[in-house]
Order: structure tokens, then sequence, then C-alpha cells
């Protein structure tokens, strides 16, 4: 298993259509919190993106999990960062 730190970047002429879809995309989350593949997840203080940490195969899964993502089909952030994360104090 490999943990992925994703940084979303969303647009704020869009928040309106983001906050209509985000009751779906938070039930997303909560689905893949339960499945073990969502160590952390939230938005920033400022509401300009958010930061989400996977524990998944490999890259090609978390692709696949972003796919699915209601926010994904509303085109509704950008990914900012998409790297994989070592850490060296990890999340309790």
């Amino acid at each position: 298993m490999a943990q992925f730190v994703v940084q979303l970047r969303f647009d704020l002429a869009e928040t309106e259509r983001r906050m209509k879809v985000r009751p779906a995309h938070r039930e997303y989350l909560t689905e893949l919190k339960a499945a073990g593949k969502l160590v952390a997840a939230g938005p920033f203080a400022d509401q300009t993106g958010a930061l989400l940490i996977y524990d998944v195969a490999d890259e090609a899964e978390l692709r696949e999990i972003l796919a699915k993502d209601p926010y994904t089909a509303e085109d509704v952030y950008e990914i900012a960062t998409l790297a994989e994360w070592q850490p060296l104090f990890p999340l309790s």
C-alpha cells in the first residue's frame, strides 16, 4: 500500500455549484473512509481548496477513486498537488 496526498484547489466562481454537489462528495468520502482508502480529508479554512490523504495500492487506484468522486463529474476543482507521501509521524 502507498499513501498519497492530494491538494484540491477550488474555483471560487463555482462555489454555488460546488455546494450543490458537496453532500454527494462527502458521502463518497465517508464510503472511502469506511473502506480504509481515505486516511484524512478536509477543506482549508478559507475554502479555497482541500487536503486529502489516501491509502491505496498505487497511483492508478487513486486516479480511479478520484474519477468516481462527484466533484470530478461536476468539474469544481483542479488538482494542485498529487504526490506519494511518506509520513514521518503517521496520523493516529
